[in-house]
């Protein structure tokens, strides 16, 4: 009875007790191997702490980090066909939106919102790229387009963090017409004399690049990024010749005067508000300093030096 009650009894209930563990708690820098905890790594903006590595970074948490506050408005995004192909390989097309909707808990692959960043009005536009690889559709076309014809109408910047692998294939031409769209729409809002910013992220390739990731007035990059349209291996393959070392990156983009600059995503927030201002010709805040005054009365310096000699008279 004691063998039952002391060892077989605690075993069952430890079992029954046991609580599930997430799989997600630690994260693995893919150059180095570093283990980090994901709270670490959140904190961090997703910075991997040892080697500076640039983690993906999902919209929520991008929008936070470039919003006064972390607080901004959505901007209502219209609905588009689900499958107007009414595709199938492996999967229905509508199965695999439902699964990347249920993963990210989005509608598609990109984000709006509206809001002030270091005080000024700013649209952002950011896509996911847990989103079907961050995919250009008919949604994310649309999306992109009214985040521009937002910008315009309200006077504002419009910055976009650019990511994905390039069209969506389940929607055909209706997807590659997105490219046409969405540079009409940057047109517009040159039109209007509003900045537009593109902010490139790892990675950032195919018809992406080949539209209105590369049209920004300014061109930023985050370090490490992937930028380019075919990938490095399929360039290889073609021209049976080994590429440059950091081929397609953002430093080697930058050094060949595709990419006006590399910033670092702990500066990006500071950058983007510096860039705003500039291009819409704001002048930075006034600094107000936090000094408290002196209590006690200072005595000038010169109360401390000796009196000067008289001069006899001539």
């Amino acid at each position: 009875m004691n063998w039952i009650s002391n060892v077989v009894r605690p075993k069952i209930n430890s079992f029954l007790n046991r609580r599930e563990v997430p799989e997600n708690l630690w994260v693995k820098c893919p150059e180095t191997g570093q283990m980090v905890f994901h709270k670490d790594l959140e904190a961090n903006l997703h910075v991997i702490p040892g080697s500076g590595y640039h983690m993906r970074m999902e919209p929520m948490a991008r929008l936070r980090s470039v919003f006064d506050g972390g607080k901004w408005y959505d901007v209502a995004l219209p609905s588009v066909a689900a499958d107007p192909l009414k595709f199938r390989d492996e999967k229905r097309y509508v199965d695999r939106l439902k699964d990347a909707r249920a993963k990210t808990g989005a509608q598609d692959a990109v984000k709006v919102g509206y809001g002030k960043l270091d005080g000024l009005a700013v649209t952002v536009a950011v896509q996911d790229f847990g989103f079907m690889g961050g995919s250009l559709g008919m949604a994310a076309g649309e999306a992109v387009v009214t985040g521009l014809e937002t910008a315009a109408s309200r006077g504002t910047p419009f910055i976009i963090f650019a990511c994905g692998g390039g069209m969506r294939m389940q929607e055909g031409i209706l997807s590659l017409m997105q490219m046409p769209r969405t540079t009409c729409a940057v047109q517009e809002l040159r039109e209007a004399k509003l900045p537009y910013i593109v902010v490139l992220t790892n990675p950032t390739t195919g018809g992406i690049t080949a539209s209105y990731a590369m049209l920004g007035d300014i061109q930023i990059a985050e370090p490490g990024a992937l930028i380019g349209f075919a990938g490095p291996r399929v360039i290889e393959q073609t021209i049976r010749e080994k590429l440059p070392e950091g081929f397609q990156r953002a430093e080697y983009l930058r050094d060949h005067g595709m990419v006006d600059m590399v910033v670092h995503r702990h500066d990006m927030r500071a950058t983007l508000a510096r860039l705003c201002r500039l291009l819409m010709r704001v002048p930075q805040p006034a600094v107000v300093t936090t000094e408290t005054p002196h209590t006690e009365p200072v005595v000038p310096e010169t109360a401390a030096l000796p009196a000067p000699a008289a001069v006899a008279a001539q």
